[in-house]
């Protein structure tokens, strides 16, 4: 059988003619018109007056930590669960990541988790929308006001989702994207800064080039910056695939809603919540099995290989990487976050990409059961 990837994108020939153009025409007194189109594009879609087109989502969360002037011996709060990309620029900044647990149906940040871990060093939270999920944002905003704590949105994987009729992004001080191949809008890679606060995007603008004032043809530096700019192709690209935004979450939504219908009845497989009053963009199909299968994740991923179909674990706690083992922090999160280890182990992303049409997401779930089957007759 073909092996069946577990990401890939959609494009058509709106991108390829963009990029094309870029590729020609977006030089010399052109060299920015297609990112002034990509950034005005993605900010009325996200509901932002302001946003800035980047290499990664990495590099828009430490800009936005920069900005805000966090530094050594602060803390920043962060969600156990995720990549390290939400974490990474924290240790960038100097700062330290305190890792909290995450709630049980979203899977994104507990807020009561998020109140227990906030201390007088406590200068900012990263909160992730995990999978395309969202978490609830009014427990979240309610606390971190009350603390005067800024929220830092990543949404690297949520891009089309909402909550409560607000866009993901456009929540905290900032938002974060990422454009990476793999993500439900693409620019092969990429990222984007979203905010709606100038004197913090200015501050970021600043940062990410150089430590150069707006408007210096000169080459007056006047601190230590970054280096963190998007190229006109990129940008071309992401400015198709923003016109498609709609489009592309549809499709998103389709392909998990055939993974719905094809594990109908199974009360022992958990698939991504979607609260009433959130829309999911469904990023990664994600399962979840239930603890009686006793099949860990890892095991599982071995034999959908063997049936040509590949997949992603579900992100281990960044507490248990060998990155942060020895933090006081990590040692702590540990013994403290239960769910997240709890639900990690036994939790996979299924095929998710846009190359997926019913057909073959039925085979995925066919052989999905049958490695369920297989894996547990091998332990009786």
């Amino acid at each position: 059988m073909k092996n069946i990837g577990v990401a890939g994108p959609w494009i058509t020939e709106l991108e390829t003619s963009y990029v094309a153009d870029a590729a020609k025409n977006a030089w010399f007194s052109n060299h920015a018109v297609y990112h002034q189109r990509f950034e005005a594009a993605f900010a009325d879609a996200i509901g932002t007056p302001y946003a800035m087109a980047l290499p990664s989502c990495t590099s828009a969360l430490h800009l936005i930590l920069a900005a805000l002037g966090i530094g050594p011996g602060d803390e920043v709060i962060v969600s156990d669960a995720t990549w390290i990309a939400s974490s990474a620029p924290i240790s960038y900044v100097g700062a330290t990541p305190v890792f909290v647990d995450m709630d049980p149906l979203t899977w994104c940040m507990d807020a009561r988790a998020f109140e227990r871990a906030i201390s007088e060093k406590t200068k900012a939270a990263i909160v992730v929308d995990l999978y395309g999920g969202m978490p609830d944002w009014d427990a979240l905003e309610g606390i971190a006001s009350a603390h005067n704590i800024p929220l830092i949105e990543d949404a690297a994987e949520a891009v089309g989702s909402c909550y409560k009729g607000r866009m993901a992004g456009s929540f905290g001080v900032a938002g974060a994207f990422s454009f990476h191949g793999s993500k439900t809008m693409t620019t092969g890679e990429g990222g984007m800064l979203v905010t709606d606060d100038k004197v913090l995007f200015e501050r970021a603008q600043f940062l990410r080039d150089h430590g150069r004032p707006a408007g210096d043809r000169f080459f007056q530096n006047t601190e230590v910056g970054f280096k963190y700019k998007m190229s006109a192709m990129q940008a071309a690209m992401g400015l198709a695939q923003t016109e498609r935004l709609d489009e592309l979450v549809e499709r998103k939504q389709a392909i998990f809603g055939w993974y719905e219908k094809a594990l109908a009845g199974r009360d022992d497989i958990v698939l991504n919540h979607q609260p009433a009053d959130v829309l999911n963009s469904y990023w990664m199909v994600t399962a979840v099995l239930d603890k009686s299968l006793g099949i860990k994740k890892l095991d599982l991923m071995e034999s959908l290989s063997g049936h040509g179909i590949d997949s992603r674990p579900f992100f281990h706690p960044l507490s248990s990487l060998h990155a942060y083992e020895n933090s006081p922090q990590a040692i702590k999160a540990r013994d403290e976050n239960k769910v997240a280890y709890d639900i990690s182990p036994r939790g996979i992303n299924l095929p998710s990409g846009f190359q997926l049409d019913e057909e073959t997401v039925q085979t995925v779930c066919e052989k999905f059961q049958q490695s369920i089957g297989e894996l547990q007759s091998a332990t009786r």
